[in-house]
């Protein structure tokens, strides 16, 4: 086992830094973005029913505020085992810590939000 130890831990590190790859050149069809310079990158994220609403499948976001741009419903799975359903108007704005969870676009309709992202890596979310 201790020879497996070092092989297990270079696959684990090897699968963080795949899961944590540029969304918008994972996933282009997805993602664009929009505008970028030194302080943020915003990307414009469009989902279809049954898909990921801000990614496939449990990915992380770096700190981030979101403006959704059309009505969703969405299921948000997180790390802890807990799930959350919501209706998401168009025009809410919402600001989030850097963090992965899985997403569902649950209604009937395609989505479409713009994700502002942080490039300070101190910066939270005002709990206000």
């Amino acid at each position: 086992m201790r020879l497996h130890r070092p092989l297990i831990m270079a696959c684990m590190t090897l699968a963080s830094s795949v899961l944590a790859q540029d969304a918008a050149k994972v996933s282009p069809r997805t993602y664009k973005v929009v505008y970028e310079d030194d302080k943020v990158r915003v990307l414009e994220y469009v989902s279809r029913p049954g898909l990921g609403v801000c990614g496939q499948g449990r990915h992380y976001h770096p700190a981030h505020l979101t403006m959704q741009l059309t009505d969703i419903k969405v299921k948000e799975m997180l790390d802890d085992g807990s799930s959350k359903s919501a209706d998401v108007p168009a025009g809410r704005m919402f600001a989030s810590p850097a963090g992965w969870h899985t997403t569902e676009n649950i209604g009937g309709a395609n989505a479409r939000a713009y994700i502002v992202e942080y490039k300070d890596k101190a910066w939270r979310p005002s709990t206000g």
